[in-house]
C-alpha cells in the first residue's frame, strides 16, 4: 500500500482526525457540532458523485434526506419497527422513488434540470408538511432512539463514533466507486455526453444510477440524523437545506471526495461563528458560493492541492 497517494493519505488523515478529535472536544456542544459535520459530509459525498463527477445538478437532495429521517421516525414511533429495519426500508423506498424520478428528470439539462430537481424537493417538503396525521405536520415528530440487540445508543460520545465510522465507510465506498470503471464512465459523462455515447457509454443508465446512489446515501444520513436528534421537522427536507448541501459541495471542491468533507465542515461550523448575524446567514452562504465560483472555481481542496503541486514542480 502506497501511503503517498492522495487516496490513501487522505483516508489515513481523516481517520487520524476522527481518532484525535475526542481528546480536544471540551463538552457535548462541540460533540454535537462535529456529529452534524459528519452527517452533512455523508450527504455531500453522495451529492458530489452526482454534481462533481457526473455534472448533474440537484437542488432538491434534502428531500431524500427528509424521507430517510421520516421513515425512521414513522416506522419506529408509530409501528414499532427496529431502527435498522426502518433505515433499510427508508433507503429502499428512496431508491425506488429516485429511480422513478430519475428516468424523466435526468433527460433534462442545465437550468431545466436545476428547476426539475428544485420542484421535486419542494413537493417532498410540502407532502411532509401537509400529512400532519402521519408526520406531525410543521411541528415535526419525535423519533425513538437507535437500538441494536436491545441496547440503545445514547449520548454524544457514542454517536460520535457511530457517525465517524459511517463517514469513513462512505468515503471509502465513494473513492472505490470513483476509481472503478463506473467512476470513469461518470467522469466521461461530465466531460461530454456526446463523446461518452460515441465511446459506448450508456449515458442515461449511468446518470440514473448515480442519482439513485446519491439519493440512498442522503436517506441513510437522514436516518442517522433522525435517531441522533430524536426529533425531526419538515425543515430537514426544505429548499434551504438543499442549497446548503450544494454550497458545501461547491465550496469544498466538486469532483473531490475529501473536498465534500471539508466543505461540510466549514459550512456547518460557520453558522455557529455567525450567531450574532443570524439574519444574514443565507446572505453569507450566497456570498461564499459566489466568491468560490469566481476565485476558486475548482473549490477549496482542489485549488490548494494544485497550488502545492505547482510549488513542488
Amino acid at each position: 500500500m502506497n501511503l503517498a497517494t492522495p487516496r490513501t493519505g487522505g483516508m489515513l488523515a481523516l481517520a487520524a482526525v476522527i481518532a484525535i478529535l475526542p481528546l480536544l472536544l471540551p463538552n457535548s456542544f462541540y460533540y454535537d457540532i462535529v456529529i452534524l459535520i459528519g452527517i452533512n459530509a455523508i450527504v455531500c459525498i453522495g451529492l458530489n458523485l452526482l454534481i462533481g463527477y457526473t455534472g448533474q445538478i440537484s437542488l432538491g437532495h434534502a428531500g431524500f434526506f427528509g424521507i430517510g429521517a421520516y421513515f425512521s421516525g414513522i416506522l419506529g414511533a408509530n409501528y414499532g419497527w427496529p431502527a435498522f429495519a426502518s433505515m433499510l426500508a427508508g433507503a429502499a423506498f428512496v431508491a425506488a422513488v429516485s429511480f422513478i424520478i430519475a428516468r424523466p428528470i435526468m433527460k433534462l439539462k442545465g437550468h431545466y434540470l436545476a428547476m426539475g430537481t428544485l420542484g421535486m424537493g419542494i413537493i417532498i417538503s410540502i407532502v411532509l408538511t401537509q400529512e400532519g396525521d402521519l408526520t406531525g405536520g410543521p411541528d415535526g415528530m419525535p423519533v425513538p432512539p437507535f437500538s441494536v440487540f436491545g441496547f440503545s445508543l445514547y449520548g454524544e460520545k457514542t454517536w460520535y463514533w457511530v457517525v465517524g465510522v459511517s463517514l469513513l465507510i462512505t468515503v471509502w465506498l465513494a473513492l472505490n466507486l470513483v476509481d472503478s470503471p463506473v467512476g470513469r464512465a461518470l467522469r466521461s459523462v461530465h466531460g461530454s455526453e456526446v463523446a461518452a455515447e460515441t465511446l459506448g457509454v450508456n449515458v442515461p443508465h449511468y446518470k440514473v444510477q448515480v442519482f439513485v446512489t446519491s439519493a440512498v446515501i442522503a436517506s441513510f444520513a437522514g436516518s442517522l440524523f433522525a435517531h441522533y436528534a430524536g426529533f425531526i421537522t419538515p425543515d430537514e427536507a426544505g429548499f434551504v437545506h438543499s442549497i446548503e448541501l450544494v454550497t458545501m459541495v461547491v465550496l469544498g471542491g466538486m469532483a473531490s471526495t475529501f473536498g465534500a468533507v471539508v466543505g461540510a465542515a466549514i459550512l456547518t461550523v460557520l453558522p455557529q461563528l455567525l450567531t450574532v448575524f443570524h439574519d444574514y446567514e443565507m446572505l453569507v452562504f450566497g456570498t461564499i458560493l459566489i466568491g468560490t465560483m469566481i476565485f476558486m472555481r475548482r473549490g477549496l481542496v482542489p485549488t490548494i492541492a494544485a497550488l502545492f503541486g505547482e510549488r513542488k514542480e
